[in-house]
């Protein structure tokens, strides 16, 4: 799972009135069982944190992945942002890094994104929508192939609906690498969360979420036979608690 969501971001970085947010997940990939060998290394737990704070300048946002195999940690992948708003027009400056460790390989190439994002929501933050076009510096990527220059275009989006019951959310990335095939990677992920504490007879306090993660990637994701260059849709099943 090489990257979250946004999934990142039910708030966003839309304004100050939104509040903090922090919360954990632990998710359990079916990589294997809908694909087999080709992903016979893929680990199959991954927990993440994640955190969402706005401030009167615009908001920062992180998240780190790890993946557990083999009763150790296999693999962290992290993304950091700032956004910059001191306006009232709804652009802000975004700023991001994203890097992390990598059992097998020793590091994941680190990316340096700069550029606008565009962002929106409703009155009461149960529908928020943000794009973003940045520049990309992926570090290292001479050493492989390619260009280390690209371009990357995000959406993030998050909607509460049945009162709160449910959330959809989640982002797509889409960046130019001349390094693989078709020269684009697509990487995906919408979560479906229902939120317990919205049941009758849960605590407020209880705050539970269960539900799923459908990684979708292209170009992203490395296989048994040493490819990346395979379409892929990977669900998971997952447990969140939302502080």
């Amino acid at each position: 799972m090489i990257k979250k969501l946004i999934v990142f971001l039910s708030a966003a970085a839309f304004a100050v009135a939104a509040f903090p947010q922090l919360n954990v997940q632990i998710h359990y990939d079916f990589g294997h069982d809908f694909y087999g060998s080709k992903l016979a290394s893929r680990p199959r737990f991954t927990a993440t944190v994640e955190n969402f704070t706005p401030d009167r300048w615009g908001s920062t946002y992180f998240f780190v992945d790890a993946d557990f195999g083999g009763d150790v940690v296999r693999s962290a992948y992290g993304e950091i942002s700032r956004e910059l708003k001191f306006w009232d027009a709804p652009f802000a400056a975004h700023v991001e890094l994203n890097g992390g460790l990598n059992g097998m390989s020793g590091s994941f190439d680190n990316a340096y994104l700069a550029g606008v994002a565009w962002n929106w929501h409703n009155a009461s933050f149960t529908r928020t929508f943000s794009v973003q076009l940045m520049y990309k510096y992926l570090a290292h990527k001479n050493n492989h192939g390619g260009t280390p220059h690209s371009v990357q275009l995000t959406e993030v989006w998050g909607l509460h609906f049945a009162k709160g019951l449910l959330t959809f959310s989640g982002y797509c990335d889409l960046w130019y690498d001349r390094g693989v095939k078709g020269n684009w990677v697509l990487s995906s992920e919408p979560q479906l969360w229902l939120n317990l504490w919205h049941l009758p007879r849960i605590n407020d306090n209880a705050r539970w979420s269960v539900g799923t993660e459908v990684e979708i990637t292209k170009n992203l994701v490395w296989d048994a036979d040493g490819r990346n260059d395979r379409f892929y849709v990977i669900p998971t099943l997952a447990m969140k608690w939302t502080f």
